[in-house]
């Protein structure tokens, strides 16, 4: 049969407008389906894109490290001992752990989440101070808005620069005033402002990153008497290394070093970004399933009740049948028709249904981001082109198999049978 037969369209068009009611509210389950598909989709994805921006370019394939209590004696040792890493171990861990891509020792004034006085001129304010090394940029990357970053020269000579957030700049400087060269004091220490950041993340994290302070590490061991001492390490794996491996290999390590009994689980804490980030992407996965689940399953709803509409239609031209297979129509001319009929149904309302569902997501992205939002949690409702695509194939196989039965049925009633049809 030649689908672009006008003779076939109109009759087409003519047995589906002699019920026009019915056809309207059997064509609406498919858009309905699609429809439905297409919000829950560009849901996930939003629900998924906030997930994802939260955390902004931060290396997945990364793991902290810090001390702990010891738990256990060892080797003349009491349970209950604290310990620090040092440059020493930092050293060790570059020799002798090949798997360790970047290594970045931090130190943090006052602690975890600990916050320290600065004061520039008259204002003064608490922020999270950091001692770090470039590398650290390679593994939680800010955005430079100004200035630079730490640099080696910086490590090397000691120098005392400081770069300083975004929430930092707006609190201790006017609007009109550029903080790149002024000097800020912290703990007593004046510092020259080499360079201005804002965070990459969203939500809480990019507030404590604006809040913080990055000195050079050697310069803030120095002035600020922390000897030789490391408070954590933030480390990345090598390409198609997992971060599980080289974890353990650089913990097995540093309790050698320190003399921590091998058992000893808790002496040393740590996290294990890629773990992390492998159980989001698990928990993504099984949503984007489920609701393809869901949607094809009202989808296949639209899709039978397609299927009944052409089964009536087959019985209302039961003659009309009998008389074209009189005239010599093949058994394929007339399942050809049926399936015309049926593909034509479910993609005219499928494709309504798709444009109003990408519609709708865009009008709902457009009208959060007027509003400014928080993307915390939500963020860029969309679907990707190849869902689109994928939408529309299924919607042609979903006619296609609406079309079979009604089809086979109409090919199974004999000209004769069909002539004597009332």
């Amino acid at each position: 049969m030649n689908v672009f037969d006008l003779d076939n369209w109109q009759e087409v068009f003519n047995a589906l407008k002699k019920n026009k009611v019915r056809t309207f509210f059997t064509a609406f389950g498919v858009f309905w389906g699609i429809f439905m598909l297409v919000l829950m989709l560009g849901s996930g994805n939003g629900l998924k894109n906030a997930a994802y921006n939260g955390w902004g370019d931060f290396a997945t394939n990364s793991f902290f490290m810090w001390t702990q209590r010891t738990t256990m004696p060892y080797k003349g040792f009491k349970r209950g001992r604290s310990f620090n890493f040092n440059n020493k171990d930092t050293e060790a861990i570059r020799e002798k752990i090949p798997e360790v891509k970047t290594l970045a020792p931090r130190l943090q004034a006052g602690g975890y989440r600990g916050a320290s006085n600065v004061v520039r001129g008259k204002e003064t304010g608490a922020f999270n101070i950091y001692g770090d090394y470039p590398e650290f940029m390679d593994i939680d990357p800010v955005t430079i808005t100004q200035g630079r970053f730490i640099n080696h020269n910086d490590i090397n000579d000691m120098r005392k620069v400081a770069i300083i957030g975004n929430s930092v700049v707006d609190a201790l400087f006017n609007k009109d005033e550029d903080p790149i060269g002024d000097y800020i004091k912290i703990q007593g220490v004046y510092f020259n402002v080499v360079g201005t950041f804002k965070s990459k993340k969203s939500g809480g994290e990019a507030d404590r990153d604006g809040n913080s302070i990055f000195l050079p590490f050697s310069t803030m061991q120095k002035t600020y008497n922390y000897g030789d001492a490391v408070f954590w390490y933030a480390i990345t794996s090598q390409e198609n290394i997992p971060a599980s491996v080289t974890e353990e290999k650089v913990v097995t390590l540093m309790k050698q070093s320190h003399k921590v009994h091998p058992d000893d689980d808790q002496a040393i804490g740590h996290f294990n970004v890629e773990t992390e980030f492998k159980k989001m992407e698990g928990l993504f996965t099984g949503i984007d399933g489920l609701i393809w689940v869901v949607g094809i399953g009202t989808l296949l709803a639209g899709i039978i009740g397609v299927s009944n509409i052409m089964l009536i239609i087959i019985k209302e031209r039961t003659n009309e049948i009998g008389v074209k297979r009189a005239l010599g129509a093949t058994p394929l001319n007339i399942i050809s028709q049926v399936i015309l009929e049926s593909v034509f149904l479910t993609t005219l309302a499928g494709y309504f249904g798709l444009v109003l569902g990408v519609g709708v997501l865009g009008i709902l992205d457009n009208a959060m981001q007027n509003m400014e939002a928080d993307s915390q949690f939500f963020l860029h409702p969309e679907i990707n082109f190849s869902v689109g695509i994928l939408a529309l194939i299924i919607l042609v196989f979903s006619g296609i198999l609406a079309g079979l039965i009604p089809a086979k049925r109409a090919v199974s009633i004999r000209p004769v049978d069909a002539l004597r049809d009332e």
